[in-house]
C-alpha cells in the first residue's frame, strides 16, 4: 500500500461512524421565520479543470470567499471529539472557520477540511450566506508562510447528515483540494438536518 493509501486509511478509520454535525442547536429566530440554507440540486463544473501545482505545507490564517461575504481570521484548529466526530467550532466561535488538523493544510496535495456554522443559538453565524456560492467562485485560503492559496469551487453538494460522504470529503487525492463543510436544510426538531459541502481546487 503507497504511503498516500495509508494516510487516506488513517484519517478515514476515525470517521467512519462520524456524522459531522457543524451546527448545533436551533437558531434565536424560531423555525417558522429562519432562514434555510439551501443550494438545489448538486451541482459540478467539468472536473478537468487545470489546477496549480501543490504548495508546501503551512497553517491556515485566514479564509476569505467573497461571494458569501466571509473575511474572517485566525483560523481555529479542529480535531475529533471524544466520541469519534470531527470538532466543529464552539458557539463562542460562530464568526470563525476551523481546520481539520488531521488532514492537510490548504494547498497541499489532498482534501483540506474547512468547517463553519451557518448559525447556532444566538443567530446566523460566519457561512450564513453559503447559499450564494456558485461553482465557478473563489476561495483564497491565506497561509502563516506568507504566501495564499487561491482554490475555485467545482462542486456544491447538500447531503443529509445521515449519508454524509465521508470517503469523499476526506479520502485521498492526487492534487490539491478544498473543502467547506456547514450546515443546511430547514430547521427539524432544533437542528439542521443537512450539510452543504463546497469542493473546490487550488488553481493559484
Amino acid at each position: 500500500m503507497s504511503r498516500a493509501a495509508l494516510r487516506a486509511t488513517a484519517l478515514l478509520a476515525p470517521l467512519a461512524l462520524a456524522v459531522l454535525t457543524a451546527c448545533g442547536g436551533a437558531p434565536a429566530a424560531s423555525p417558522a421565520s429562519a432562514p434555510t440554507p439551501h443550494i438545489g440540486p448538486a451541482s459540478a463544473a467539468p472536473a478537468d479543470t487545470p489546477t496549480a501545482a501543490a504548495m508546501p505545507a503551512s497553517e491556515p490564517v485566514r479564509v476569505r470567499i467573497p461571494s458569501a461575504g466571509v473575511d474572517t481570521s485566525p483560523v481555529l484548529e479542529l480535531g475529533l471529539a471524544a466520541d469519534g466526530t470531527v470538532e466543529v467550532p464552539s458557539v463562542a466561535d460562530a464568526d470563525r472557520i476551523g481546520w481539520y488538523t488531521k488532514g492537510v493544510t490548504p494547498g497541499q496535495t489532498g482534501p483540506a477540511v474547512l468547517i463553519g456554522h451557518f448559525d447556532t443559538a444566538r443567530g446566523p453565524a460566519v457561512l450564513k450566506d453559503v447559499s450564494r456560492v456558485r461553482t465557478g467562485d473563489e476561495i483564497t485560503v491565506s497561509r502563516a508562510d506568507g504566501t495564499t492559496a487561491a482554490f475555485r469551487v467545482r462542486e456544491l453538494e447538500q447531503v443529509d447528515k445521515k449519508h454524509f460522504p465521508t470517503a469523499k470529503v476526506y479520502g485521498d487525492t492526487t492534487r490539491p483540494e478544498l473543502r467547506v463543510i456547514t450546515c443546511g436544510g430547514a430547521i427539524t426538531d432544533g437542528h439542521r438536518p443537512d450539510n452543504i459541502i463546497l469542493y473546490a481546487d487550488l488553481v493559484g
